[in-house]
């Protein structure tokens, strides 16, 4: 875990995939708390396998003013992805309707609205495609509409494009784990746009090297 900020209000790091970025035992925030010896307010999450930008208010009211950016629709996340195939378009808004099946930990792309199901919505943009043994390799880069669980695995594997290393929706597991990196967060503070940019390292993205 790398921290790239901190300051009287909040701090932004790198999370390792693999972590949990939300409160329990050895989870980043409780290792935040140990490490910079202060509160850590979470606002917002990343799943487990996923890695990149997590930002976290250091005190009740910074948390309630980056809530409210997110609420907003001013807390703006971006994220690099590889898939295996190429979409249709280069590039595109994406919606549908998913359900989450909490017993499964699995979300679902449905065709009619019910108790549970949410819209989700995001917006990609095809950056590259290399043949990587055999197969086609496409890196996006994503801008969520919408916070749903897995949201940008299950909308890609719906059409069947599913994330390299994604192996819970279609893909095959890889040792490297899943391509899902949070590599921009932005958001007022201060009366200003705030900036932070991470890009990813290993395999797959040593393929894309020349736009990374």
């Amino acid at each position: 875990m790398t921290v790239l900020f901190d300051d009287k209000d909040f701090v932004v790091c790198i999370k390792p995939a693999g972590l949990l970025s939300e409160d329990g035992d050895g989870a980043l925030p409780q290792i935040l708390r140990e490490r910079l010896d202060c509160d850590i307010f979470p606002v917002h999450r990343l799943d487990r396998g996923t890695g990149g930008l997590m930002v976290y208010a250091k005190s009740s009211s910074a948390a309630a003013k980056l809530s409210s950016a997110i609420t907003e629709g001013k807390f703006i996340k971006r994220y690099l992805t590889v898939v295996r195939g190429i979409p249709d378009a280069d590039e595109a808004v994406l919606k549908d309707l998913l359900y989450h099946d909490r017993r499964k930990n699995k979300s679902f792309v449905v065709k009619h609205s019910r108790a549970g199901v949410k819209e989700a919505s995001l917006y990609y943009k095809l950056l590259s495609t290399v043949n990587h043994n055999g197969a086609q390799l496409s890196l996006l880069d994503v801008q969520l509409h919408t916070g749903r669980t897995h949201q940008i695995r299950v909308q890609f594997s719906s059409r069947r494009l599913p994330l390299y290393g994604d192996g819970k929706y279609g893909g095959r597991t890889e040792k490297e784990g899943m391509a899902l990196w949070s590599y921009s967060l932005s958001f007022p503070w201060m009366g200003k746009m705030t900036e932070f940019t991470a890009k990813p390292v290993g395999t797959p993205w040593c393929l894309f090297e020349e736009l990374l």
